[in-house]
């Protein structure tokens, strides 16, 4: 729809000459749609922010919330794709798909944080915890990812009364459960460890100067 409305205003603007005061718009399902999008450029990035508040209430750390929510461009990446390979454009199913995929995508990184969180607590180095964590969280990662997915292969082959609906939603969660769940289990342990590591350094280096200030008051 999109496509063919530009064509049509590039191929009025060449060779329809309007009179003054006339303009073209466009209504009925495009209308629609452009209304549409328009509300989800601002729900979405809401949504994002309260999971992002909720996120930052659950584990009372600014680092480990956001960590949670980097996993969104991950699964941006494989929707984009998806779409892309498939020929689809972006529309409002796919931009519901989005928001679905966004929910398991932070599920996993949820799942995967707290568990690195509970190998620190019994005393575990950065390295071991993320270690450990990425062996004993994968299969419930892709245990959730599987499960979504085969639910979905139904209306990502659909070509019934309706498939214009199902297939571009159905293609973003696809799409960016493979990504996401993906980069879940390889890039996420890493940025933990970086994350940790670096906050780390930062108590030491703080503790130190700490130090050094009372030596030099006393």
């Amino acid at each position: 729809m999109d496509s063919f409305v530009k064509e049509a205003n590039l191929k009025i603007k060449e060779q329809v000459k309007l009179p003054p005061g006339y303009w073209v718009e466009w209504g009925g399902a495009f209308e629609n749609q452009q209304r549409a999008m328009a509300r989800l450029a601002v729900i979405v990035p809401l949504t994002i922010g309260l999971i992002f508040m909720l996120l930052y209430t659950a584990f009372n750390s600014v680092r480990h919330a956001t960590l949670i929510i980097a996993n969104v461009p991950f699964a941006i990446i494989g929707g984009i794709v998806g779409l892309f390979v498939s020929g689809q454009y972006l529309s409002v199913p796919s931009a519901i798909g989005f928001i679905a995929v966004f929910g398991v995508a932070m599920l996993n990184g949820i799942v995967m944080v707290s568990f690195l969180n509970d190998q620190r607590r019994q005393g575990l180095s950065v390295r071991d915890a993320v270690r450990r964590g990425a062996e004993l969280r994968l299969r419930p990662v892709l245990m959730t990812a599987s499960v979504a997915i085969l639910g979905l292969i139904p209306m990502l082959l659909s070509t019934g009364v309706g498939a214009e609906t199902q297939r571009p939603l159905a293609t973003v969660v696809v799409g960016g459960l493979f990504t996401s769940t993906a980069l879940t289990l390889l890039l996420l342990p890493l940025l933990y460890e970086w994350s940790e590591l670096r906050a780390e350094r930062r108590a030491r280096r703080h503790t130190e100067t700490s130090i050094a200030a009372e030596r030099a008051a006393s």
